[in-house]
């Protein structure tokens, strides 16, 4: 079975089939799935879905890119949300310099008050760093994350940069983006980390992997990813998908 480490199942693309599809997913190999915050709104409806579906956990967080709506109150309701049942990690938090807005100085102030609510609730954090290298990992050293623990979503830096991470004991989340064919810092990545620190995860309904690259995405493509994956590290593909299951068990400590 597979385990999907990040996805996004209460998107509006998901409207129109999301129970059918959710319901199918264990007949396509697919047995866990942690569905993630990006926003106050996002990670309630992702709590709803952990209380529908056995199968499924969460994280909740505020995405850099949403961070403009954070405020000490709704703060405040972040941290009982984050205190439900089934939530598992802080995420997705971090950095994004893609777009200008918003300021990078109101992203770095919830990076790291997200980064110690993660530390004070003893859950792993699930790192979104885009355009942002830098920034995210001085952050995180200051913050001394490496205590924190968790995975660098849709990894897409340098295998020195992984380096650094690895280090801090962090696990690296591995997509669809490995299948592009301009994927080079990717595979060289993923060739350089050991197996046992690897995850497999979709951030669907983004990232389709090859050959359904541009089209929905879902937790059923992830066969494809690991079939690189394994291509790469010269194992068959059962060995990949014992040992992310093993990976993602540990990251979310269930």
């Amino acid at each position: 079975m597979i385990f999907d480490t990040h996805a996004h199942y209460d998107d509006e693309a998901f409207d129109g089939d999301r129970e059918e599809l959710l319901s199918g997913l264990a007949a396509g190999g697919i047995g866990t799935v942690v569905n993630v915050g990006a926003d106050m709104a996002s990670t309630k409806t992702t709590i709803a879905l952990t209380e529908k579906y056995p199968f499924i956990y969460g994280a909740a967080g505020v995405h850099p890119s949403s961070t403009a709506e954070l405020d000490e109150k709704k703060f405040a309701e972040l941290r009982v949300l984050a205190q439900s049942g089934k939530i598992v990690a802080i995420g997705e938090i971090g950095l994004d310099y893609y777009w200008e807005e918003p300021d990078k100085e109101i992203q770095k102030k919830w990076f790291v008050a997200q980064l110690d609510l993660a530390r004070r609730l003893k859950l792993p954090v699930i790192i979104h760093s885009r355009d942002a290298a830098k920034d995210t990992l001085d952050i995180m050293k200051a913050e001394h994350a490496e205590d924190i623990g968790g995975v660098i979503h849709c990894f897409s830096y340098t295998k020195e940069m992984a380096r650094e991470y690895l280090n801090m004991g962090f696990f690296l989340g591995i997509g669809g983006v490995l299948t592009f064919k301009n994927a080079r810092k990717l595979v060289e990545t993923v060739e350089y980390a050991p197996l046992d620190r690897l995850v497999l995860e979709t951030d669907c309904p983004y990232l389709s992997p090859v050959p359904n690259r541009g089209k929905r995405n879902s937790s059923l493509n992830l066969t494809y990813v690991a079939d690189q994956l394994a291509a790469l590290k010269g194992v068959d593909r059962e060995t990949v998908e014992k040992m992310t299951w093993d990976n993602a068990r540990k990251l979310y400590r269930l």
